[in-house]
């Protein structure tokens, strides 16, 4: 039984930051891909950042610069730092993993790492609201 349980979402100014955590528990595999995803009310689920076990990472274009995805693997949690947030910024984030995944496998399989079909595994989600 693998969970996914998210935490760290909450409301914030525009110009704010905030750290979600997503801690991962009964991960039998040894190589992962973890990220992170968001679906703001009305769209469609889009993905944000995600990290390999190399350390590899890769971020949509929205985020680059503001957002940092970083996991401590000793104790099974995945975070994202995120930093001058926007209201656009508004949504449900989701962690998720891939089991035998590196980033170079996504891009083989599905010409991006954050394609929402590559990742077996979702948190609950956390809401995350900027205002302006």
């Amino acid at each position: 039984q693998v969970d996914l349980i998210n935490s760290g979402g909450g409301s914030v100014q525009a110009g704010g930051s905030l750290r979600l955590s997503c801690a991962a528990s009964g991960y039998p595999y040894s190589s992962v891909c973890m990220a992170w995803f968001r679906q703001a009310s009305g769209k469609e689920r889009e993905g944000v950042a995600t990290i390999d076990s190399d350390g590899s990472s890769r971020y949509a274009d929205s985020v680059k610069g503001r957002f940092t995805i970083s996991k401590d693997n000793a104790k099974n949690i995945l975070y994202l730092q995120m930093n001058s947030l926007q209201p656009e910024d508004t949504a449900m984030y989701y962690c998720a993993a891939a089991p035998a995944c590196t980033i170079a496998t996504m891009y083989e399989l599905y010409g991006t790492a954050l394609n929402i079909l590559g990742y077996n595994y979702w948190g609950q989600g956390t809401q995350v609201t900027v205002s302006s």
